[in-house]
């Protein structure tokens, strides 16, 4: 009986592991528990507190319209749709699990979107996100390294100045990297177990995919790590030869992966209406349309300003080193360099898997060359990881220097320093720690004008406040106060919550912000361009308070008191170029560094053939703001009308290279080759122009003409016709 039952016991007993598959043991391990169990706690309140605090993002607006979309679905039984599918932002790919939860208790609770109650309780579960995310990549810690590193973990992510910002208001990133720290803390938990793992094991394994695949389809990743990592974990056990020696067990191996893979997503499939209707089709196209990110925006990047899908390879690897804190990227380097000494030391699967799950996304997204924007927030999910391995490495360092205790102790206040200033900047601005910039990379000074700092305008809170607290904004005022933003939706749903009728909200361009009557303009610095930030003529000379970071202006908020370049404007719309040119020139004497001020004088001049005043007039503009597109086009069209097509071709070339789909620019350009003789250039640019904007009629019959005298007939006819369907 003993025989037969030998093969199976064999078969079922793990090997032993060459490296150790439990966290180093320590005297003070019970000491260090309580104190995970305490930092994590009070990590919790002060988050939750800083949270109520904290401004809405820009993309609040997309993601409240789903959360009350999946609200309706749920409630009426999936016979409201309006969830399977939203145009605007494309929500239906991703998760509902964040905003139907929020959905729900705001909706239990009576509060809708214009309450400030509303995104408090959004705020409250966003923080409640990032400690979970701390939380799973403490206990990863622990798993690997013991408490010590848990400890040290726990708070080398917290004091992350970044993560720390995105955790009081991003519901996207915050809750996939939360799923993943939690999905990698059960996978090292369930190849521990394996062949025979804890119920409880599986389960949270399953709950950690669920919410990463319930947040974004960028969660299927994790069906790859798992069993890439399982299967790994297999063969440091039992070698190839196991494969067939062992068949029970890798079909258990398959067994217990499959379980919680297929637990996981049919989690996630429950918050999705989308997939719901569709569960293999559409996570997969959702997985398909991140990739590739199809959403393109204009961003600032090492001083220019570039479309999302031109940005350098690198954008992410230079965000991630230019705004992680320096024990980071120390921790990061010294654990690459000690890999050999840290898998003999810790569990090797669960090393390489930390370092997997850091490197393959990064390396992934570079390789598919992903449009990214907003700096690397949508690679946050590689975080946890990338923490867990700077505290092993500092662990590791550490007692390499026990016996030395000169040595400990200046690795002790090192490290204190390195926590020190990542810590002192969150407690200087702990609503806008997201805009943190580390001192190797110089800081938020040197970021400033070359780098985007509040790109979500979070900062617009901050002005509201300050109009609260001079008076200028009162809930229950019988006079109207117009207020205008590039940040239309962040402004208007925390100024109506707070003031009501008192406040009328206007969405503005920043380079044509006087073309709407406002009362305040609150402006973050996102949407300015690069060179007009580091002339050091914004916040401009109506600005009557600027927020900062740190001495950095993020938000200006200006006062319009004379509305002359508002009427100026409206001057211009009516054909009225005396009174265009007699409101402009007041207001730039007062405000010569007014741009959008001196465009429109640099305009009416133009139409009122003063060629010499409309070129001084757009040149004063670039001083105000350098490489602003208009005031570029109109120093191209006064040296045009002056007869000096070569400056006027260099103009044109400029606003080409500051915007790279600046059809009007590339139309003049071609203009000047047509006079010139140059026909093929002509065409090139015609072609350029319509690229760019179909609808543009000129381009086609520029593009026409150049064919024409080409001898090209046939293909000329045919811009003719396009032209003549427009």
């Amino acid at each position: 009986m003993s025989k037969k039952k030998q093969p199976k016991l064999k078969e079922n007993t793990p090997a032993p592991y060459s490296t150790p598959a439990q966290p180093p043991q320590s005297p003070q391990d019970a000491l260090l528990k309580r104190v995970f169990v305490g930092s994590l706690l009070l990590m919790a309140l002060l988050s939750s507190l800083l949270s109520l605090g904290t401004g809405i993002n820009g993309d609040d607006e997309y993601q409240v319209d789903y959360s009350e979309k999946l609200v309706s679905y749920y409630l009426t039984m999936g016979q409201d749709t309006s969830a399977l599918y939203i145009e605007k932002g494309n929500m239906h790919y991703y998760g509902g699990f964040f905003d139907l939860a929020t959905g729900l208790a705001n909706h239990a609770l009576g509060f809708d979107k214009f309450d400030p109650a509303y995104h408090h309780v959004r705020h409250l579960f966003n923080a409640w996100m990032g400690i979970t995310a701390i939380l799973f990549m403490g206990l990863l810690a622990y798993l690997i390294g013991g408490w010590r590193a848990a400890v040290l973990g726990i708070w080398l992510m917290y004091l992350s100045p970044r993560f720390f910002g995105h955790a009081q208001m991003n519901p996207k990133d915050i809750p996939f990297a939360a799923g993943f720290a939690m999905s990698l803390y059960f996978m090292v938990r369930l190849f521990r177990s394996l062949p025979s793992p804890h119920w409880k094991t599986v389960l949270g394994l399953a709950a950690g995919i669920g919410l990463a695949l319930s947040t974004r389809a960028g969660g299927l990743l994790l069906f790859g790590y798992l069993g890439l990592f399982a299967g790994l974990d297999f063969l440091f056990r039992y070698g190839w030869k196991g494969l067939g020696s062992h068949t029970g067990l890798v079909g258990k191996y398959a067994l217990w992966c499959g379980v919680g893979a297929a637990g996981g997503y049919a989690l996630a499939v429950l918050f999705w209406p989308a997939a719901l209707a569709d569960p293999l089709g559409h996570p997969l196209a959702a997985l398909t349309e991140f990739s590739k990110l199809g959403v393109k925006i204009r961003l600032l990047f090492e001083g220019e300003n570039v479309m999302s899908d031109q940005a350098a390879w690198y954008y992410p690897i230079a965000w991630i080193v230019r705004t992680v804190p320096l024990y980071i990227l120390i921790g990061t380097l010294g654990s690459l360099l000690l890999l050999p000494a840290i898998l003999k030391q810790y569990d090797r699967t669960a090393v390489l898997l930390l370092w997997f799950a850091t490197v393959f996304p990064l390396a992934y997204i570079i390789y598919k060359d992903s449009i990214l924007h907003d700096g690397w927030r949508h690679l946050m999910f590689i975080y946890p990881s990338l923490v867990v391995l700077a505290s092993l490495f500092f662990v590791s360092l550490e007692s390499r220097l026990s016996a030395r205790k000169n040595l400990q102790y200046g690795f002790y206040g090192a490290l204190a320093l390195l926590l020190l200033e990542p810590a002192q900047f969150i407690a200087r601005n702990p609503h806008l720690s997201y805009v943190y910039f580390n001192p190797v990379s110089g800081g938020l000074k040197a970021a400033f004008g070359e780098y985007e700092t509040d790109y979500w305008g979070i900062g617009v809170k901050q002005g509201l406040d300050w109009l609260e607290a001079e008076g200028i904004l009162q809930e229950g005022s019988p006079d109207t106060l117009t207020l205008a933003s590039t940040f239309f939706y962040p402004l208007a749903w925390q100024a109506k919550g707070r003031f009501g009728d008192a406040v009328k909200v206007k969405y503005v361009r920043f380079n044509s912000r006087y073309s709407e009557d406002w009362d305040y303009g609150i402006f973050p610095s996102r949407f300015i361009r690069g060179a007009h930030l580091r002339s050091g003529n914004w916040p401009t000379s109506k600005a009557v308070h600027t927020v900062k970071v740190n001495g950095v202006p993020i938000v200006a908020i200006e006062k319009n008191e004379t509305r002359a370049a508002f009427l100026g404007q409206e001057a211009v719309k009516a054909g009225n170029w005396a009174e265009a040119i007699q409101q402009f020139s007041r207001e730039v004497e007062a405000h010569a560094d007014n741009e959008v001020a001196w465009i429109g004088l640099s305009n009416a001049y133009i139409n009122t053939q003063q060629y010499q005043q409309a070129l001084d007039a757009a040149n004063a503009a670039l001083k105000a703001a350098p490489d602003v597109e208009s005031g570029i086009l109109y120093q191209g069209l006064a040296y045009l009308n002056l007869g000096q097509a070569g400056p006027a071709l260099e103009a044109f070339d400029h606003a080409t290279r500051v915007n790279d789909e600046y059809y009007v620019a590339y139309y003049y350009k071609g203009l000047i080759h047509q006079q010139q003789q140059r026909y093929r250039e002509a065409y090139e640019n015609a072609q350029k122009a319509i690229d760019s904007s179909p609808r543009f009629k000129p381009a086609y019959q520029l593009a026409a003409q150049a064919l024409q005298a080409l001898g090209d007939t046939q293909n000329a006819q045919r811009y003719l016709d396009a032209a003549s369907r427009i």
